[in-house]
């Protein structure tokens, strides 16, 4: 048995072929979006639908496998790194993301004033600015 379907199991999923796809498209890295993660996952299958990718991207999220971010003006995107409380910084030219590691400490790293409430276990922080080729366009277009 592959530590992908461990993983599943151990979070009470059932191991599918779609699943296990998009584990180890995730695993690849970055912060994509549904398309391209539909994209890379019919690379590995004959054919899966992009229902059905939105799908198991929900159940793995539900379960605390993947992780869902949404920078203000852009479309969903979908990372594999969860659990640490890390934040991203995403490029107001190319819309381009990196994950910042928290400066604080310990989740939840920043504590509200008040909680109405809420037991709050993650605070979701995004930076934004310029990433250096960004930047380097805006200064060769001046």
């Amino acid at each position: 048995m592959s530590g992908a379907e461990e993983l599943l199991r151990s979070r009470g999923l059932r191991v599918t072929r779609p699943r296990l796809a998009v584990l180890d498209v995730l695993a690849d890295g970055g912060h994509l979006e549904v398309d391209e993660i539909t994209r890379r996952v019919r690379e590995r299958l004959d054919s899966v639908s992009t229902q059905a990718v939105y799908d198991v991207l929900g159940a793995l999220s539900r379960a605390g496998l993947s992780r869902r971010i949404e920078p203000a003006g852009s479309p969903a995107r979908y990372e594999a790194r969860v659990g640490d409380n890390h934040h991203h910084v995403v490029c107001r030219g190319c819309g381009e993301i990196a994950d910042i590691d928290c400066a604080v400490g310990s989740a939840p790293c920043l504590e509200p004033n008040t909680a109405h409430g809420f037991e709050v276990d993650e605070a979701e922080v995004t930076f934004w600015g310029l990433c250096p080729g960004c930047r380097a366009r805006r200064s060769a277009d001046v």
